[in-house]
């Protein structure tokens, strides 16, 4: 097998595709609930988003359960943008843990970040050439990948999506959230809150991730269609994008801060965006001012969510979108199902400080013992 950087597998099967959509077969497991899901069938729009899809498919909500164990170990490669936050940790333990479930192997391959496309487009021609029985893919790019995804294609091997978005047509099957609906969620929240407040205009900063990924542009829509429907004034003031490393967007959010701190209400940031803009905000007195809201969650949001430093966060759970996708990774290869959705969108939440005692946390985030692990090989337990 080629240098394969390996990091962990999250484990999550797509339930029995089409039928298994609509009713849990007598042999999936009780340990996990079906998960609320949008299945999206063809005919949709060439080339379009997730959301693309949701407008233009044929929509059936319903629940995706969980897969019966494989008839064989089956190698899936899943290729990460990185590893560097806690939404991909989560992801990795949900792989980890059905993969274990459904006797199959996997292998995490994350590239190096948001700025690293070569990376993990080498990372795709290795898992081809390694001949993996199916690549699950969470793109950097919008389109960037699309050839890559043709050749694993061509080479007999399914490709399925997980979270990040993108353009391709040669994917088997999309397993994501509506990344405009995140944005949207986020935003409305916003507009609840400072309706209470007694604010009659607000004034929002973003820090969504880095430009040209799918989820950035998702939650950037998403925000400026909640701001223009408002009945509100909602004016965007500043946008400002860059890799949801920690550092590189604890100093975007002091950049914002210094020009516009006077001005702003609210800033709504990225899983990795969020949590780094509370000590900028701390630092330059507005933090009792300014609420920072999430457009995703992760345990470090919870927390930060439990002491109020951040007040509200979308979920496009991570765990239950690993699932899914390695759940349907395993009904595809198994053959399992009659016809296959075009996309599956894990339906979304919200939580703040109201909710948080009786919220699901375990669709989005990892158990507080995981540890970090980016392969499993069922005759290696």
């Amino acid at each position: 097998m080629p240098r394969l950087r390996i990091l962990s597998l999250f484990c999550l099967t797509l339930g029995h595709a089409v039928s298994a959509c609509a009713a849990p077969p007598a042999s999936s497991p009780a340990r996990y609930a079906p998960i609320p899901v949008d299945a999206i069938y063809a005919p949709v729009q060439p080339n379009g988003t997730a959301d693309d899809a949701l407008a233009s498919g044929k929509v059936e909500r319903t629940v995706f359960p969980m897969a019966a164990r494989a008839s064989k170990p089956w190698r899936l490669a899943f290729l990460f943008p990185h590893i560097k936050d806690p939404y991909w940790v989560a992801c990795s333990s949900a792989l980890i843990s059905e993969a274990r479930r459904l006797g199959v192997a996997i292998d995490i391959l994350p590239a190096a970040g948001y700025d690293d496309l070569a990376g993990q487009l080498q990372l795709m021609d290795e898992a081809i050439a390694a001949r993996y029985d199916a690549i699950v893919i969470s793109p950097i790019a919008m389109t960037a990948n699309n050839a890559s995804i043709a050749k694993a294609r061509a080479a007999g091997i399914p490709v399925f999506e997980l979270a990040n978005d993108s353009r391709s047509d040669d994917l088997t099957i999309k397993i994501t959230t509506s990344l405009r609906e995140m944005g949207r969620q986020a935003t409305r929240w916003v507009l609840d809150d400072a309706r209470k407040r007694g604010l009659k205009t607000v004034n929002l900063g973003l820090l969504p991730g880095p430009l040209g990924a799918g989820w950035v542009k998702g939650e950037v829509d998403g925000t400026r269609y909640a701001a223009q429907v408002a009945d509100l004034e909602v004016n965007i003031i500043d946008i400002r994008y860059g890799d949801s490393d920690a550092a590189e967007q604890a100093e975007l959010a002091s950049q914002m801060l210094n020009r516009y701190g006077s001005k702003l209400d609210y800033i709504i940031g990225c899983t990795g965006c969020a949590p780094a803009a509370i000590a900028p905000l701390k630092a330059a007195g507005l933090a009792s001012r300014i609420k920072l809201v999430a457009y995703d969650l992760t345990g470090e949001i919870a927390e930060a969510i439990r002491g109020g430093e951040i007040a509200a966060a979308a979920d496009t759970r991570a765990v239950s979108q690993a699932r899914v996708a390695i759940n349907a990774a395993v009904n595809v290869l198994e053959k399992r199902q009659p016809r296959l959705p075009h996309t599956l969108l894990i339906q979304l939440g919200i939580v703040d400080q109201q909710n948080f005692t009786r919220y699901p946390f375990d669709s989005s985030i990892a158990p507080d013992n995981y540890k970090l692990q980016l392969k499993f090989e069922p005759n290696k337990i």
